[in-house]
């Protein structure tokens, strides 16, 4: 069946792209790890990135409307479907990363909660409304109000405002060569990946990072794979895709054309 990315943020299949968004928003912060030490907190969160990630993106989303996530991640093809093996998706695996640049910080509850403890005393808040608590949380208090008395047992509204979307580097390709016996029966390529990450002290350092991609039987040349946002961490930008093109690594004997293998033989007059 595969995974259902509707079913995971609650929506229905007509949902438009804000409601995708709001749908995020709501889970993202229930499930975050850090807020959230439920077992399954983190798999929920992961799967909540995921959804959302394939849903707000225009191509990702028609694929997976046609031929569900199996289709999706292995070029479109299912059930006698076909998009020509161009395409192909699999989630980066760091919902951190996608909760960063959604929210504009990896951790957006600290500003706030940090103070929970001494000032809101088990309050239930709802950040998925389009009040701007943050502009002004202590606004309508009367000089005679503590700060106790006014905010205990009493739920708010808080609204995470919504940022400029940051520009995104142009994506980063790398051509990868495989043997045609690799692409006969499918085979799963280990890739490292160096990038500049940001630490939080503001400097940056170099990581590596090995992802793997599981190449389809019969997959053609030009087939792409795209890692979301694995690029270089730079400030104010969002990091490039990292995309891996399939390529025939050339054969001491066969040559690949379309769904054919074809094989040149020299004769002699005598053996034509």
């Amino acid at each position: 069946m595969g995974k259902d990315y509707y079913k995971t943020l609650g929506i229905p299949k007509t949902a438009t792209d804000d409601e995708v968004k709001k749908a995020y928003r709501k889970l993202a912060l229930r499930y975050h790890p850090d807020k959230n030490k439920a077992a399954n907190a983190e798999e929920k969160f992961k799967e909540v990135a995921e959804a959302y990630e394939v849903l707000t993106d225009k191509n990702k989303r028609e694929i997976y409307d046609k031929y569900g996530e199996e289709g999706l991640k292995s070029g479109g093809v299912r059930n006698g479907g076909n998009t020509n093996g161009t395409f192909t998706y699999q989630f980066h695996g760091d919902p951190r990363a996608t909760f960063e640049q959604f929210f504009g910080s990896s951790n957006p509850f600290a500003s706030f909660f940090d103070m929970s403890d001494n000032l809101f005393d088990k309050n239930v808040f709802d950040l998925d409304t389009e009040h701007d608590f943050f502009a002004s949380p202590f606004a309508g208090l009367g000089p005679r109000q503590g700060l106790g008395g006014a905010f205990r047992s009493h739920s708010f509204n808080v609204h995470t405002p919504f940022k400029k979307e940051k520009p995104q580097d142009p994506p980063v390709e790398h051509d990868l060569y495989v043997m045609l016996e690799e692409i006969y029966h499918g085979c799963v390529k280990k890739m490292k990946i160096s990038r500049r990450v940001q630490l939080p002290d503001g400097t940056s350092k170099k990581e590596d990072k090995y992802v793997s991609i599981s190449i389809k039987p019969g997959w053609k040349s030009g087939t792409k794979v795209t890692f979301q946002k694995e690029g270089d961490q730079i400030p104010g930008r969002i990091p490039a895709d990292i995309v891996f093109i399939i390529r025939d690594k050339p054969h001491a004997m066969f040559k690949r054309e379309g769904s054919d293998l074809r094989y040149t033989a020299r004769l002699t007059l005598k053996q034509v």
